[in-house]
């Protein structure tokens, strides 16, 4: 049966046909299929174009094939089951077999960049996110249409209630009802979409849609040749450009006005071959920022350099930059495989993306794509390209800058993961260089030449497009108009931390959607990477929580305060032993709880994951209040907040008040489609609540999973924050490792022994010291010097170090005798002493170096020497990647390292004669007690001793005893006998007489002569002998 269509529907598709806008069609029920054929029946007669593309995005199964075979079958089946009319199935199946239609899976919508399409289909409403919503419809010419399909509901209103595939991946063991507030706010927001129309699948008008009611056609303001202003502009000056080579050429490639003065700028500083001077081309989605650079790519060939390194987060980024590379070498006459040839990548990874081209027409030349990490080879560059590169870190952005032509691109608002912090820091740094370097007059040796191009036109659709301001809202895309200007930054204690409601900010009220704009516009000027599925965790994530630090809030003026920081927080944890101990056994994670799964991963703890804990997942700080210590601030408060140092509730009361729930009463109602108005809720609680009128979770940790740099480590241990985990295997994208930090909060669940500042994690947290002091050779080995030595948090200053009487002080250096042989003492002595050259000693430096950080050899190093030992002895760096990442000299490095050597030689020393004085038999100690008596008193004392042994020797010389031995036995008259012999008489006057002695006597003198001989021996040897030997000596 025919129905005639409603006029305002054909009076919307020839509108946007003659303005070059595109518009979107939301078609409700189960047949809404049937009407596509129609809608593209009306935009062939409103479109002068005769080729028109059809992109059909679906989930996971169409319901008619795109095969032609099974197109027939299934249509038969659905006639006979009287599902499909005769009439409606030869016009569908027209329209299937006559138009260019390409199918394409959501998930891998992301081949479908670069391309245009007349109209794109989207159904499988549950399977759309933002990501995809943005990819989808960005594709579409202005002109085109854009047809969403959703079965059939009640009320529109039942999408409050809808349950999306993206839910499940937002769900965890302790957090299972997701939100469904994104919906809400889509569905509110296409009712504030002049180009949207929302109808059931009789293409009859819903009352969401009474915007349309006064619709007008409307009339273009071209010329004869069908072509407006800007387009006459563009066609004028390619004619003034078309003899001048190779700029005419290049030039009549561009598709907007816009372009062609970006390819002319990029042109003038090609020829003019200024070194230190970098063009910057900023711009939004689809402005053809890459087919501009590659044009101007074309042109450095044509005008002779010979080395161009072009880069970008992926070599898949790099699609179009290459093929309009190709497109304007072509234009100027260079055959492919006679001039120059296309390499492309042989890794899967790449996915055989190009990435080299070489020409060699001229001279040899060479276009080749680099990593952004690998800019240290860049060298003999005359000119660099760099796409996308917001996405690139800044600081690896900074280092690429350097005595040649710069060329780059950026995304200031889109959907691919881009952030501002480029224009917001490096652009305004080379501004305001270049700005110095002009006004000193010393040309590049000052600073760099800057120039910015932005492009306003897009190449899709005409400006003004209603369908890409509705976009831009619904996902917060247009950040760079979002961000205000603090009138007044005030102290950081005079600010407080408030709590957000997202109920009522995704509640589309004017006032929470420009809250909610800022938000956003300050995770988009502070972090690398952003996406608008970040806007649908924000909204429907049951685990998240929004936080913002305001300054003082002045109830009498009726304006909303400015957002100093904003903080993301995550509840993880809670999980049961059970399913811990399952992960364990199959030895994967599941998804969310990012902090519990990898804490059991890496300590293989079953334990841990049953704790509740929050992770920050984001904080933003304004670009206005950087480094003022706001964000200090707002950490400190969230501590205080869930240590419960905040609020004061009742320990009683167990329960942690939720969100107030919001009955959503326009689904109650149950009116029809055609009846139901769609509107903003009401009665909704405060946006902003106090952190003092809010009882906190329970928690045991607060966590943080972020990218390891110097200064967010820094800012995270300033805060008490210690790591757990830092991934081996560094970003593709930012080249850096992930690292996970863990704070505890005080609770009296957890039994904690000692006084250490790490509460129960102290234990891991030596594990994993441990654990990275020993990959710092292999994974972690070309990690910066400092920010190594930052999450190593090795002491080397030891200048108040007292060792522990209770510990053995030994220890530790017989572990370290036993690595050092005698050998290596002897070698190390040499070192120390300029005897040999540092090559000798290399084998035992990591040995050493692995000792002193582990905090046994308290030797007090300077901040450079520390870093030349952990360089040299835990990385394994030879001398010069030594001097190339301190900046220092050869022969300063080798200095200070023989010096570094020399305070562990002596303190191997010292402990190595600590350990032979301690081996080695030790005399008993004398106890020096003092003196009873007076000198006088022992002199005089000493001088009786004598004198009374003096008298008793005397007396006993006078013994008439002693005298017996000599008597004679005068019996026989032998005296007289002798005398009388007196001729016999010797001439010394001596006569020999008998004795009267007795043998026994005799013998018993002998035994005492023989006693007083060996007493006088002994005398002699001690005193008379010494004393007759210094006679003698003086004699001689």
């Amino acid at each position: 049966m025919r129905k005639k269509v409603d006029e305002r529907i054909r009076t919307l598709i020839e509108n946007g046909a003659n303005l070059r806008h595109r518009s979107m069609f939301f078609i409700v029920g189960d047949k809404s299929r049937d009407q596509i054929a129609n809608l593209n029946m009306m935009l062939k007669h409103a479109s002068r174009k005769s080729h028109r593309s059809i992109l059909w995005c679906y989930r996971d199964k169409l319901e008619i094939s795109s095969h032609k075979q099974k197109q027939k079958k299934q249509v038969k089946k659905l006639m006979a089951r009287g599902l499909l009319d005769q009439e409606l199935a030869d016009h569908y199946t027209l329209f299937l077999a006559t138009e260019d239609i390409t199918y394409c899976l959501y998930k891998d919508s992301d081949r479908i960049l670069g391309n245009t399409f007349s109209m794109c289909i989207l159904q499988d409403f549950e399977a759309l996110t933002p990501n995809i919503l943005a990819r989808t419809i960005e594709t579409v010419e202005g002109g085109g249409l854009i047809l969403l399909l959703l079965r059939s509901l009640s009320s529109l209103t039942s999408l409050y209630t809808m349950v999306m595939d993206v839910h499940e991946r937002f769900r965890t063991e302790s957090h299972t009802e997701a939100a469904t507030r994104f919906n809400e706010r889509f569905l509110l927001s296409i009712a504030s979409c002049k180009a949207c129309v929302v109808m059931d699948d009789e293409l009859n008008i819903l009352p969401i849609s009474s915007h349309i009611r006064s619709i007008e056609p409307v009339s273009t303001s071209e010329d004869s040749e069908g072509l407006s202003e800007r387009e006459r502009e563009l066609k004028d000056l390619k004619e003034q450009l078309r003899d001048t080579a190779p700029m005419g050429q290049l030039v009549g490639k561009c598709c907007t006005m816009d372009q062609a003065t970006a390819v002319i700028s990029f042109l003038d500083a090609i020829f003019d071959k200024t070194l230190r001077r970098t063009v910057a081309l900023l711009a939004n989605r689809g402005r053809g920022k890459s087919a501009a650079l590659g044009l101007a790519v074309a042109g450095a060939v044509a005008a002779g350099y010979s080395n161009i390194f072009v880069t970008a987060p992926s070599p898949e980024n790099l699609k179009t930059l290459f093929e309009f590379i190709c497109k304007g070498i072509n234009a100027l006459e260079y055959k492919e495989h006679l001039h120059y040839d296309v390499v492309k990548s042989n890794d899967p990874e790449m996915k055989k993306a190009t990435i080299q081209i070489n020409v060699y027409k001229q001279h040899r030349q060479t276009i080749q794509y680099i990593r952004p990490q690998e800019h240290a080879k860049l060298s003999q560059v005359e000119l660099l390209v760099i796409d996308e590169a917001a996405a690139i870190p800044l600081p690896i952005v900074r280092s690429m800058l350097g005595p040649y032509l710069v060329f780059l691109s950026s995304t200031v608002n889109g959907y691919e993961g881009t952030g501002r912090s480029l224009s917001l820091k490096l652009i305004e740094q080379l501004e305001s260089q270049s700005k110095v370097s002009v006004q000193s007059g010393n040309g590049s040796n000052s600073g760099r030449e800057f120039k910015k191009i932005e492009l306003n036109e897009s190449i899709r659709y005409a400006p003004g497009d209603p369908i890409e301001s509705w976009l831009n809202g619904l996902l917060c895309l247009d950040a760079s108009n979002s961000i205000p200007n603090i009138t007044r930054l005030p102290h950081p204690k005079e600010c407080d931390l408030y709590y957000i409601n997202r109920d009522t900010l995704f509640s589309y009220h004017k006032e929470s959607e420009i809250f909610l704009q800022r938000m956003m516009a300050l995770y988009v000027a502070s972090h690398y990477k952003n996406s608008p599925n970040d806007l649908q965790l924000m909204a429907d994530a049951p685990a998240h929580h929004l936080f913002v630090l305001l300054g003082p809030v002045d109830e009498t003026k009726n304006q909303l305060p400015d957002i100093l920081c904003v903080i993301q927080v995550c509840l993880e944890g809670q999980i049961s032993q059970k399913s811990a101990m399952r992960s364990l056994n199959e030895g994967r994670s599941p998804a969310g709880d990012q902090i519990p799964w990898k804490f059991c991963e890496q300590f293989q703890d079953e334990v841990f994951p049953t704790l509740s804990g929050a992770r920050i997942v984001r904080i933003a700080v304004h670009p206005s209040a950087l480094r003022l210590g706001y964000g200090s601030a707002a950490v400190d408060m969230l501590t205080r907040y869930y240590q419960g140092q905040v609020t004061h509730f009742a320990e009683d009361d167990d329960m942690v008040p939720e969100e107030p729930s919001v009955k959503v009463t326009e689904a109650a109602e149950k009116a029809s489609l055609l009846e139901e108005s769609i509107k903003p809720r009401a009665n909704l609680p405060p946006l902003l609540l106090h952190l003092r009128e809010r009882r906190p979770e329970r928690l045991h940790y607060l966590g943080v999973s972020f990218g390891l740099t110097l200064d967010l480590f820094k800012f995270w241990k300033k805060h008490y924050f210690y790591p757990f985990y830092v991934g081996h295997i560094p970003s593709p994208v930012t080249g850096e490792h992930t690292c996970m930090v863990l704070k505890p909060i005080n609770n009296d669940d957890i039994e904690v022994t000692g006084s250490s500042k790490c509460g129960f994690l102290e234990p891991f947290y030596q594990d994993f010291r441990q654990r990275f002091r020993r990959l710092l050779s292999s994974c972690f080995r070309n990690l910066n010097f400092s920010l190594a030595m930052s999450v190593l948090a090795s002491k080397i200053n030891f200048t108040d170090h007292e060792p522990d009487p209770s510990e053995d002080t030994t220890g530790g250096s017989k572990q370290g005798g036993d690595l050092l042989t005698p050998y290596d003492m002897k070698r190390l002595e040499a070192y120390t002493n300029n005897l040999v050259d540092f090559h000798m000693i290399l084998d035992l430096v990591p040995m050493l170096a692995h000792r002193y950080f582990q905090e046994k050899m308290p030797v007090t190093l300077n901040g450079v020497q520390g870093a030349i030992l952990l360089c040299m002895g835990l990385q394994n760096k030879d001398l010069t990647a030594v001097k190339d990442e301190l900046g220092l000299e050869r022969e300063q490095i080798l200095s200070s390292f023989i010096k570094v050597m020399r305070k562990l030689y002596g303190h191997l020393q010292r402990v190595a004669s600590k350990e032979m004085d301690a081996s080695l038999p030790r005399l008993k100690d004398i106890d020096f007690a003092p003196l009873t008596k007076s000198l006088d008193e022992d002199l005089n004392e000493g001088a009786k001793e004598v004198m009374d042994k003096m008298r008793a020797k005397n007396k006993s010389m006078l013994d008439p005893e002693l005298h017996q031995q000599y008597a004679i036995n005068d019996i026989d008259d032998e005296l007289g006998k002798a005398l009388k012999k007196g001729g016999n008489v010797s001439a010394s006057g001596l006569v020999s007489v008998k004795s009267n002695k007795t043998p026994t006597d005799s013998k018993h003198r002998k035994k005492k002569h023989k006693d007083d001989g060996n007493s006088s021996k002994r005398k002699g040897k001690h005193g008379d002998k010494s004393s007759s030997k210094k006679r003698k000596s003086l004699g001689n």
